[in-house]
């Protein structure tokens, strides 16, 4: 099972204002644990939405509407993930119950979600086929 915790954005992430050398440490350690563990898949920060650009649908079958950054609400952005892979949503929530307050002055929030597996969404067999298929040739590219 695949869970990303993300990491929700604060007015100083939104604002630019870099982690503490103090946090960035503990976070490595972190990491190193899950990558111990054999559960991480992947995780990063986000830079701040001003440089962003969010896409929307309108209309059905409409042209997509682009509209840049900064997006205003802070509380419903994202600042970061994590993408782990575990056994359970138990275990999925004791190790986001054990990552570090992520931006380190008692903002932190993590949501916890879990990742949608191709036969979760896809029922025709063929459409299983090419997806694991082109998610084979990704993991063919990122080893290479």
């Amino acid at each position: 099972m695949r869970f990303m915790m993300i990491v929700k954005a604060t007015t100083d992430s939104e604002a630019g204002v870099k982690p503490t050398q103090e946090l960035i440490d503990a976070m490595q350690r972190y990491n190193e644990e899950l990558v111990k563990a054999g559960v991480l898949l992947a995780a990063d920060g986000l830079m701040p939405s001003a440089g962003a650009v969010r896409i929307s649908y309108p209309e059905p079958g409409g042209k997509p509407k682009v509209v840049d950054g900064p997006f205003t609400e802070a509380k419903e952005m994202i600042a970061g993930y994590t993408l782990i892979e575990v056994k359970s949503r138990e275990e999925a929530i004791e190790w986001a119950m054990r990552m570090p307050d992520p931006h380190g002055f008692g903002q932190g929030e993590i949501e916890l979600r879990q990742v949608y597996e191709v036969e979760d969404i896809m029922e025709n067999p063929e459409s299983q086929e090419k997806e694991n298929a082109l998610r084979m040739k990704l993991g063919e590219r990122n080893k290479a």
